[in-house]
């Protein structure tokens, strides 16, 4: 599905159900689970495992859990010992995010942010009920949570609100059909300086705000900042291969992107900007990102284009000279897709949504017009030759050639999709309102 396959296990291949469940080597004798394996007493089923020091995510593991269980010795003793592997291995995965001091040479935390945390939903009030349970274990003093209740035809969104007691939740209505149009009415209406997006499929580790601040102190001129996403569960076969096919883990090393000296090396580069994030984890400076315009509307889950809104709000924040931070202790717990029609739609949709992405940042950004027609053979090459790196990662963890060539239909037909969705949304405006 066309990401950076850094961080997903590969070895042993993983048979659902699978437990999903964290360990943190600081205090290693429990194990927390995300999720449990549905399983059989007698059967021996296996466990993803989220390994952390000082609650810093530094690899998977995958071991053994009879009944769906984790032996907590010996997980800790197998998370120990991938550690030395991979401090071991070039290159250096370590957090390096600079902390910022006040001007009083106390921590910047000690003054943090306002950050706003936008949840756009549609007609999944269960989900939505579990994303605001994670969002109440923040620990960060100073954040509201603006829910986008998009285009409803029903009350339950606006009920489950309003009976919300645990912390302020504040309610917008949007009608206008459409992810983007839901996230450009959420960044109108937040007041924090930090505006944070995610789904209600997720659940939010407690340090993502924190973690998320922390990302925007890491250089100059940081417009966006993205983290890792993990399976919240893996109860069955679809779910795992979509997990290990690598769409969501961009990897445990953080990094700071830009068109200048933290150039990525890839030759594809900007426009592959799908291998620094995902729209269910994806935080924005609140006044940049509106004067480049928000995000487009023709764009996104409830358009023709079916998404690409996350990557054209990428491309944009790198081609108007900004720095995206990728900063992997920014950690969301995502619900993968359980059943095999519901993936074979997501990777059909992704293949709208990506070429879509493309057509848009090429609209919104005429200068990069140049330089997508010199890239355009490597593209090609990229997206649909036998031989392209992208499809032998799926293609090593069993993702189905039909998705492949769903994800394929899709990119061929997405330029289409993105002139009929511009048609469709051609009265709203390209730019958002100024306060």
């Amino acid at each position: 599905m066309g990401a950076e396959h850094e961080g997903t296990p590969s070895s042993p291949r993983l048979v659902a159900p699978v437990t999903v469940a964290e360990i943190e080597l600081t205090e290693p004798d429990a194990v927390s689970y995300v999720s449990v394996a549905e399983a059989d007493r007698d059967e021996i089923r296996q466990a993803l495992v989220l390994v952390r020091i000082g609650g810093r995510p530094l690899t998977t593991i995958v071991v053994d859990a009879p009944a769906g269980r984790v032996d907590a010795k010996a997980c800790a003793a197998q998370a120990q010992a991938a550690v030395a592997i991979e401090n071991a291995a070039p290159g250096d995965a370590r957090d390096t995010t600079p902390e910022l001091m006040a001007a009083d040479g106390s921590p910047a935390e000690a003054q943090p942010p306002l950050i706003s945390v936008v949840i756009a939903t549609r007609e999944r009030a269960h989900s939505l009920a579990r994303c605001l349970k994670s969002l109440s274990r923040l620990d960060y003093p100073n954040y509201e949570v603006i829910v986008v209740d998009n285009d409803p035809f029903t009350d339950d969104t606006a009920q489950l609100v309003r009976q919300w007691t645990d912390f302020s939740v504040h309610y917008i209505r949007e009608d206008r059909r459409g992810l983007a149009a839901a996230h450009n009415r959420g960044l109108q209406e937040a007041k924090g300086a930090i505006v944070a997006f995610s789904d209600d499929d997720v659940i939010i580790d407690k340090n993502w705000l924190r973690e998320i601040a922390k990302g925007f102190r890491a250089a100059d001129n940081v417009a966006c900042v993205t983290g890792l996403i993990m399976a919240a569960e893996l109860q069955t076969q679809p779910q795992v291969m979509l997990e290990t096919s690598g769409n969501f883990s961009k990897g445990f090393r953080s990094r700071v992107i830009d068109l200048g000296t933290h150039r990525p090396a890839d030759p594809l580069f900007p426009f592959t900007v799908g291998k620094l994030g995902s729209g269910a984890n994806m935080s924005f400076h609140r006044d940049k990102l509106r004067a480049m315009g928000g995000f487009d509307p023709a764009l996104g889950v409830g358009t023709a284009a079916r998404g690409g809104d996350d990557l054209a709000a990428f491309f944009t924040v790198i081609a108007n000279g900004f720095q995206l931070v990728y900063q992997p202790t920014a950690l969301v717990w995502h619900h993968h897709r359980l059943d095999y029609d519901s993936l074979a739609a997501q990777a059909y949709g992704y293949g709208i949504g990506i070429s879509a992405y493309l057509m848009s940042s090429l609209c919104r950004h005429p200068a990069m017009i140049g330089r997508a027609f010199w890239r355009a053979p490597a593209g090609l090459a990229y997206a649909f030759g036998s031989n392209s790196p992208r499809h032998a990662v799926t293609a090593r963890d069993g993702w189905p050639r039909e998705l492949i060539r769903l994800e394929r239909k899709g990119l061929l037909l997405g330029p289409f999709a993105y002139a009929r969705s511009r048609w469709r949304t051609r009265n709203v405006p390209r730019r958002l309102p100024k306060d």
